[in-house]
């Protein structure tokens, strides 16, 4: 019974070691982990022992990996490379099914998982929270909270997102506000995508109290994968204006709305930007801008420090909005 047991620990060892990926440094040293990616000039291996480690490209001699990996030489070229075998030093082994492919390591520019089209089921999101409490010959108390998720399952896609500030200056209320939004793309290609959204703004200081969109169109994909994402879509839109004057004012528009992340320095720092854009074809305004653009700073797998700025501008209506917030807070991710 003893001899089974350790011969399935033996077996199991021996299995667990099989599949691990390693690298092997240029001053003799050897790790084992998962290959997560190399971007940046630095290669993330997830370690049971160290966690996730970022080591410098230039440092490390060669590799191995029995897990499929897609390999770029270049900004457009990649090869989809089923294991990566150990070579001489400065070159690694792609092999594909075909004829095993020598490449030297320093005409490598990334290594990612590759990311399927059809996916059963993949839901991310953030949460960030922005807090200013200011006591001095003017008092300030300031709340930010946003959130945003994106749930997919094979070719439908779903988006949401919601954010409320408040501010008070001298117990004054100077900004109170939230908004919320749901868009649902349908991809038609791993591109190609249409998509539908609905969106509502309430305002209690602003003179433009209350805006409430509905659009459809099409979008593209540009990329999606373990570095990040970035889409574009053209909308017609119908839109809802509310003031303060009770006046109301109803209007078509045509608008580009994007979404862009990016991951850098072994992702532990994410560069993201949301937004859109638009031009009424009727009514009274001119154009309308909501966007935003930050930086996370991953402190562990799930949390981080963010800074974000806000822009919210509606040009050439009855209440024109022109506003712009700076934020430094504490995010969820998942």
């Amino acid at each position: 019974m003893f001899s089974r047991t350790l011969l399935c620990l033996l077996v199991a060892s021996a299995s667990s070691a099989a599949l691990a990926d390693t690298v092997w440094l240029k001053n003799g040293d050897r790790l084992t982990g998962t290959i997560k990616l190399f971007d940046g000039g630095k290669l993330l291996l997830e370690t049971d022992y160290g966690g996730s480690i970022p080591l410098d490209w230039s440092k490390i001699a060669t590799l191995e990996s029995s897990q499929e990996l897609l390999v770029k030489q270049s900004d457009t070229a990649g090869e989809r490379a089923k294991t990566i075998q150990r070579s001489d030093d400065g070159k690694v082994i792609l092999a594909n099914g075909e004829a095993p492919k020598t490449v030297e390591m320093a005409s490598i520019q990334q290594i990612i998982k590759p990311k399927p089209f059809v996916e059963d089921f993949v839901w991310k999101g953030n949460v960030d929270l922005a807090l200013d409490y200011k006591r001095a010959e003017s008092d300030t108390d300031d709340y930010d909270i946003d959130l945003k998720t994106q749930a997919r399952h094979g070719r439908w896609r779903h988006n949401a997102a919601a954010e409320y500030n408040r501010e008070f200056q001298d117990d004054v209320r100077t900004t109170d506000n939230w908004k919320a939004e749901y868009a649902l793309d349908r991809f038609f290609t791993d591109k190609f995508f249409w998509q539908g959204r609905l969106e509502y703004k309430n305002d209690k200081v602003e003179e433009l109290r209350r805006q409430r969109t509905i659009g459809t169109g099409p979008g593209y994909q540009f990329w999606d994968d373990e570095l990040g994402a970035f889409s574009l879509a053209a909308l017609a839109n119908r839109s809802d204006y509310e003031y303060d004057t009770g006046r109301k004012d109803s209007f078509y528009e045509a608008s580009l709305k994007w979404d862009y992340n990016r991951y850098l320095i072994g992702k532990t720092v994410e560069l993201f930007s949301t937004g859109e854009v638009g031009r009424p074809l009727s009514g009274d305004a001119d154009y309308s801008l909501d966007a935003d653009i930050g930086l996370r700073y991953k402190v562990t797998d799930w949390a981080s420090l963010n800074m974000k700025a806000e822009r919210d501008v509606v040009s050439g209506a009855e209440g024109s909005l022109d506003s712009t917030r700076y934020t430094l807070g504490f995010g969820v991710g998942w």
